[in-house]
């Protein structure tokens, strides 16, 4: 179906002048971003995640590293530790090397291009286009998963998806405008996650409704088209909480690359089918009655906890740190070590009451 791009950007723009979400990485609409350091920070935190979770950590980050610099500065166990509950932790490591090299190799200012903001470290396609476009108005195709559901409908592309991406991206493409392309990007965010969402689309509110393929329809919601989801594996593994007896827990750092890569953590056997179960060291390990259960992207996890107590001269081998148990909720634990953690407090405080 041909579009009139022009009239679909003229529509949509006239709809974000008033409705914009106000979020606090955004600049008012007809203005381009005055800090390129807080679209990219915001864009970083927005992947794979709300806007309702990424707000109190972009308000926590902006406060206390106000600048690339101040970021770049920062010490890696110090960022890993803000991100914690943010998921998906690449994104930490890919940030620090991203902000240390706009301070190292371009004196603390971020490139104004596409080509030139793809050339950092962890900036891929996606946050080139969208920190070009927001930050430095820049015409750019800026693409996630409202943009891309928008799309789909607004063109009734049937191909399923991932193979539907370029052809998505085409349509996207002929639809964006040469003038303020940052706020058509962010209308059309605006558009997928307020209006054209993924269930019960409000198709009688939108400002595109009447050059949509996909309202025509008898399920609009249909579009895109997914490809059936291949089960998620399930493995297990097995978690030890090593406390000593002046209420000190033992934590250890993984490996920066994997999985929960530069994270504090508890120490733990791999994660598979068939773990490996042996203790750290012998002691009088107790389990707890049920495992910790976490779901990541590419599998779900069941992770048996073990609890032993020992005494102040005792040393795990390996590095590690004896963290304060008072004071758990502050080393900056991932989600799945952090449920652990309360899962044993809980159940320390339900002995203790009995």
């Amino acid at each position: 179906m041909t579009k009139d791009g022009g009239k679909i950007a003229t529509d949509l723009l006239a709809h974000y002048d008033v409705h914009a979400r106000r979020l606090a990485w955004r600049a008012l609409p007809g203005a381009n971003a005055a800090d390129p350091y807080r679209v990219w920070l915001s864009e970083v935190m927005l992947q794979q995640t709300t806007v309702a979770a990424v707000g109190p950590y972009f308000a926590t980050f902006t406060a206390r590293w106000p600048s690339v610099e101040a970021l770049a500065a920062a010490a890696d166990a110090d960022l890993m530790a803000a991100w914690a509950g943010l998921g998906y932790y690449a994104r930490a490591r890919n940030l620090l090397a991203c902000a240390r090299a706009v301070v190292r190799d371009h004196g603390g200012v971020f490139p104004d291009t596409e080509e030139g903001l793809r050339a950092l470290p962890g900036v891929g396609a996606y946050t080139a286009a969208a920190v070009a476009a927001i930050a430095f108005g820049r015409r750019a195709v800026v693409v996630d998963a409202n943009v891309e559901r928008v799309v789909a409908r607004l063109f009734a592309i049937d191909t399923p998806l991932p193979a539907a991406r370029p052809a998505i991206r085409a349509a996207a493409d002929a639809i964006t405008p040469d003038a303020r392309a940052g706020d058509f990007a962010q209308a059309m965010m605006d558009l997928g996650a307020t209006i054209c969402t993924s269930r019960n689309p409000a198709c009688g509110i939108c400002p595109l409704r009447n050059d949509c393929a996909a309202v025509r329809t008898a399920d609009p919601a249909a579009y895109p088209v997914k490809a059936a989801k291949k089960a998620r594996p399930h493995r297990t593994g097995h978690g030890w909480w090593i406390e000593r007896a002046d209420g000190h827990v033992w934590l250890v750092r993984r490996p920066d690359k994997g999985l929960l890569g530069g994270m504090r953590a508890l120490p733990s056997s791999d994660w598979s089918a068939d773990p490996d179960a042996t203790p750290p060291f012998a002691a009088d390990w107790r389990m707890l009655a049920e495992p910790v259960d976490h779901v990541f992207t590419h599998f779900s996890l069941a992770l048996a906890v073990h609890t032993t107590h020992v005494g102040e001269d005792h040393a795990p081998s390996g590095a590690g740190e004896w963290w304060p148990v008072a004071r758990i909720a502050d080393a900056g634990l991932p989600t799945l070590f952090a449920r652990a953690a309360q899962a044993v407090l809980k159940e320390k405080d339900a002995d203790a009451r009995h």
